[in-house]
């Protein structure tokens, strides 16, 4: 379906001989969609194959039309991820450093990205980052880094692997204000049904396999029952 920003046609994918997710079909053109499943059930990966991490075994993965595994220009471009852990992210010693890189990437002459850090610094309040050391900030001020990095190349497309792990809640409260805030499409991976009020669409996956797709009061109910269940039987 052509109105439609992501399409999964017959996704399939295997690490180490291991099939970890199998046959997804699904497309969406939600703003807010969210992932949920147990531990183990592939979401991570999921998260890895759209932003062209990862190629798939079978299928393919489309975002706004373009093949995010065959053209990782495209994918660079237009899709973006903020993993668990911003440790696993970060490469680059200084916060300007940081948020520099993505946009010369893109094109961006070392002046011109420059300024794109020192704007998107400003705008978060962080003016004074520019030459930070990453070691010196705290667990949510290096998720904050990852976004501004994310956000200063401007994508269409966001992926947020558990972005509230390990977070405190003022922190966790500020970075739920500050991403419901944008424009972009946004799929959130958590495990917390309580993440995603005002969403439209939920994906539940099981052992790799597509267990429902559709909308947020229709598949969360369904999802939450289930781990309540998981968690009786214990």
């Amino acid at each position: 379906m052509t109105d439609r920003f992501l399409h999964i046609e017959g996704v399939t994918h295997k690490r180490e001989n291991v099939t970890v997710l199998r046959n997804l079909d699904l497309s969406t053109n939600a703003k807010r969609i969210g992932v949920v499943g147990r531990n183990g059930s592939g979401k991570s990966s999921l998260a890895r194959l759209l932003v062209g991490l990862e190629a798939p075994t079978a299928g393919t993965i489309r975002v706004f039309g373009g093949d995010v595994t065959a053209d990782r220009a495209f994918a660079l471009k237009h899709v973006g991820i903020i993993f668990q852990n911003p440790d696993q992210q970060i490469i680059f010693p200084t916060v300007g450093e940081e948020i520099r890189f993505g946009v010369e990437n893109l094109g961006q002459g070392k002046d011109a990205a420059h300024q794109t850090a020192l704007r998107i610094l400003s705008n978060f309040g962080a003016a004074g980052w520019i030459d930070k050391p990453i070691y010196t900030l705290s667990h949510g001020q290096k998720h904050l880094v990852c976004l501004m990095a994310i956000l200063a190349m401007q994508p269409k497309f966001i992926v947020l692997d558990e972005p509230y792990s390990g977070l405190d809640i003022p922190t966790a409260g500020r970075m739920r204000k500050l991403l419901n805030g944008l424009d972009q499409h946004i799929m959130l991976i958590s495990h917390n049904p309580g993440e995603f009020e005002g969403f439209e669409e939920i994906i539940w996956i099981e052992e790799g396999a597509l267990h429902e797709h559709g909308p947020c009061d229709e598949v969360l109910p369904g999802y939450v029952t289930a781990m309540q269940e998981q968690v009786d039987q214990c």
